[in-house]
């Protein structure tokens, strides 16, 4: 499957690594991730207690459809458009230049969201543009995911990609915490009807600070080495997601497959956990929200130490026992679990983040190495999008059909545990790293460097 090019004549076996650069990749790659689930947890959170009352008015039929449209498949529908349009063009333009795009998309559509006019200033148009800013933060979220993974990881040294690529990894735990924490500043500052009234524009307004803090970071950053030297000889592909159909449709099915089983175990410990231990156990929703905060905190830990774990170790075991025992854990989490003992609410959460971590920290990494250097950008791209759809979108919905269907909580415990069979059926059918593959494209890099180099110390004589 490997198109790389043979090292050029008398090189280095190693080509070095720039610790500068290499930083400045990891800090773009999760800032822009980091945003994109600030923005979800923060629309999410408004969806719930202030849109209703803004822009959907429980008189009109019409925008209440459009509520349920908007807050549930825009964001999941648009994903893919995002990850076909940007994912292609990164393999031909570039990582650096997609990536700078999807930032401010996302951005843009966030802090816009946070001045627009509600149903009562300019009526069933305020709806509209809400959903299709929603469908345009979708698109951008669509591209950031494959362009920033590749950012970190094609700058760090490819034996070490587990843990330079979970960077766009973190960004989840990260978002949430800031957009739960920026929630719950403006709730004890606030009261309920300034919230409504413009405190929930503030949230999103913050946005705009990640945004510039990311534009920053990245507008300073060259692009990946890998894809200089891909660009320096005339290698990028002209139809990329052809291609990718046509010569590495196994990789793409793989790299779809083992991303299910994170995306379905993460939608049961931060979102079903809410409704199931308010509704049914009789928490309050503080108690609960407390154990999910508590788990992503400790996420932000687990996620990069999976990430190099799984570069000392082969990384398709890693994530195959993160699988495993996430499944596993399901069953005792239920099990065990009872009202009015949070303690162990909040262990069961936090151990089975942790089994979410150690096949989310090496998921990025495990899905770039699917795909050859020239396809990576429209490889990760699709299968992150597509997978999105198929995984973590339906989750949700489906774990509450079961539970009210059956009134228990075995099918849905059934459920995580087919997922994490798709995943290890996944991880079967991928491939391990390859690190030869980078190295080659670093090194005719560096060998086009040495050489121009060169020829200006001759010229200057």
């Amino acid at each position: 499957m490997s198109n790389s090019p043979a090292p050029a004549h008398g090189a280095a076996p190693h080509p070095p690594i720039h610790p500068k650069g290499l930083y400045k990749a990891f800090a773009a790659s999760l800032t822009g991730t980091a945003l994109e689930w600030y923005d979800f947890a923060v629309y999410s959170a408004a969806a719930a207690v202030v849109f209703p009352i803004v822009f959907f008015p429980a008189s009109d039929p019409l925008t209440g459809t459009i509520l349920a449209f908007s807050t549930y498949a825009v964001g999941y529908v648009s994903r893919p458009v995002g990850g076909i349009i940007f994912g292609r063009l990164g393999d031909r333009i570039g990582r650096k230049r997609v990536l700078v795009t999807t930032l401010m998309i996302i951005g843009v559509a966030t802090v816009l969201i946070g001045v627009l006019p509600g149903y009562d200033a300019i009526g069933i148009t305020a709806p509209i543009i809400l959903v299709l800013l929603r469908f345009a933060q979708g698109v951008g979220v669509g591209g950031e995911w494959g362009g920033a993974v590749l950012l970190s990881s094609e700058y760090g040294d490819p034996h070490r990609r587990g843990f330079w690529a979970s960077a766009a990894q973190v960004g989840p735990p990260a978002g949430n915490l800031l957009a739960n924490g920026a929630l719950a500043v403006l709730t004890l500052m606030l009261t309920e009807e300034q919230f409504l009234g413009f405190g929930w524009r503030i949230a999103f307004l913050v946005s705009a600070l990640l945004v510039a803090f990311g534009l920053w970071i990245r507008l300073r950053l060259e692009d990946t080495p890998v894809f200089k030297a891909i660009a320096a000889h005339g290698e990028q592909p002209h139809a990329p997601i052809r291609e990718v159909f046509s010569h590495e449709l196994r990789p793409l099915i793989a790299a779809i497959l083992c991303r299910v089983g994170p995306d379905v175990l993460y939608a049961l410990f931060t979102v079903f956990t809410l409704t199931y231990g308010i509704q049914t156990l009789g928490y309050e929703r503080n108690q609960v929200l407390t154990a999910v905060l508590i788990g992503s905190a400790f996420q932000l830990f687990m996620i990069p130490l999976a990430g190099a774990v799984s570069d000392r170790f082969n990384r398709r075991l890693v994530y195959a026992v993160g699988a495993v025992v996430g499944a596993v854990w399901t069953f005792i989490f239920f099990g065990i679990l009872g009202g009015d003992n949070q303690p162990m609410l909040i262990v069961g959460i936090v151990l089975g983040l942790a089994a979410h971590s150690f096949m989310y920290g090496p998921q990025a990494a495990f899905i770039v190495e699917q795909f050859s250097p020239r396809l990576r950008s429209t490889g990760s791209s699709l299968a992150y999008t597509f997978a999105g759809v198929i995984g973590g979108a339906i989750a949700p919905l489906m774990f509450t059909v079961l539970l009210s269907q059956f009134g228990t909580w075995i099918p849905v415990a059934i459920y995580v545990a087919v997922a994490a069979v798709v995943t290890l059926v996944g991880l079967a059918m991928g491939r391990d790293n390859d690190t030869v593959e980078d190295q080659d494209y670093r090194l005719l890099l560096e060998g086009a460097a040495e050489a121009k180099r060169a020829s200006g110390v001759g010229d200057s004589r």
